[in-house]
């Protein structure tokens, strides 16, 4: 498996997402400039990244504009043919504006920015510590969304306390349900507001991210837990 990382203009997680992938997980990564269209170096079994940061400066309104880029139209025939796609923070809003995933990313419910370690949790899996940075996370869909999300096992992570448990006070933007990252029905487009890459060295005192690496692309490599 390589890595295509896609690079907007305003992004500023991209060398965060790169250096997480080569130097903390030994993954072969390739920048994607959003002017090109070219994917002919992947197949689906490789996987395109969507960055957090600014994309376009967030004029508009968050990722409303990056979903027109010459590269986001091959990231959604990619995605359509089965390819692996990932959207982080502003990747995710990316992907609800582009139709890749259901729902939209709300200003936060206390209209502040918010960047802290929160925890998360998903089916049958542990505690993780990760941080978030965002000022518009607060996920939002229709009820029945929201039914089908969960029926169908699509919310990858809820926001939930140190213990596990899924509060109120655990949620950091008042996102529906306490969700923090979602799949689409086919399972090979992922979304999240929080910051895995950010969470995988052992120099920053924390490697959680791995886990969510490992959860979404290499449950075949034990030492990646």
């Amino acid at each position: 498996m390589k890595f295509g990382v896609v690079v907007f203009p305003g992004s500023n997680c991209d060398r965060d997402m790169i250096n997480a992938l080569q130097l903390d997980l030994g993954q072969e990564v390739i920048a994607l400039w959003h002017k090109d269209k070219d994917l002919s170096m992947f197949d689906t079994e490789d996987c395109l990244i969507l960055p957090g940061g600014f994309s376009y400066g967030d004029y508009l309104r968050c990722g409303a504009i990056a979903r027109f880029s010459p590269m986001m139209q091959s990231v959604v025939s990619f995605a359509n043919e089965g390819g692996k796609v990932l959207g982080v923070c502003n990747g995710f809003q990316i992907l609800c504006e582009s139709g890749l995933l259901p729902g939209v990313l709300l200003r936060n419910a206390n209209m502040q920015f918010v960047c802290k370690n929160v925890y998360l949790k998903g089916e049958g899996q542990v505690v993780r510590k990760i941080p978030i940075a965002h000022g518009e996370g607060r996920y939002y869909a229709d009820e029945k969304t929201l039914d089908q999300l969960e029926k169908n096992n699509q919310v990858l992570y809820y926001y939930c306390n140190e213990n596990g448990l899924i509060t109120q006070d655990s949620n950091p933007n008042g996102s529906f349900r306490n969700i923090a990252g979602i799949s689409n029905a086919a399972g090979n487009v992922f979304g999240m507001m929080p910051h895995p890459e950010r969470a995988c060295s052992i120099s920053l005192g924390n490697t959680d991210g791995k886990g969510i690496f490992k959860k979404l692309f290499f449950s075949q490599i034990p030492e990646l837990a």
